[in-house]
């Protein structure tokens, strides 16, 4: 599979840039963005094949990774663990405007799935 040149221009260019994004080169294989999560599980695959660097940038940012100015530049605090985003960083939930302060939930034993 022929690795595209905008792809390489991101693994190469790009990708030191990102704090905690690492590119794992397979031989052979296509390029793609594998999204761990903290306990290195695998929650995602993107094929980076088709797509533009820019995309590429475009995506990984949007994913919540931090792009630096320059490969050594400090990472500030709150993106030391970024793309995972911390749960103190989240806005307060929304208070509901119905009457009903909680959603119906069901019991732990029932299994209405099944």
């Amino acid at each position: 599979a022929g690795r595209s040149p905008q792809v390489k221009a991101f693994v190469t260019q790009d990708i030191p840039l990102y704090h905690n994004l690492e590119m794992k080169h397979l031989p052979g294989a296509d390029p793609e963005l594998v999204l761990l999560s903290h306990w290195y599980e695998e929650l995602e695959r993107i094929p980076l094949s088709d797509m533009t660097r820019e995309e590429i940038n475009r995506l990984v940012q949007e994913l919540g990774f931090y792009r630096k100015e320059t490969p050594d530049a400090p990472v500030p605090e709150e993106f030391q663990f970024a793309p995972a985003k911390l749960l103190s960083t989240l806005p307060p939930p929304q208070a509901p405007t119905t009457d009903s302060q909680t959603p119906p939930k069901h019991e732990k034993g029932e299994h209405p799935e099944l």
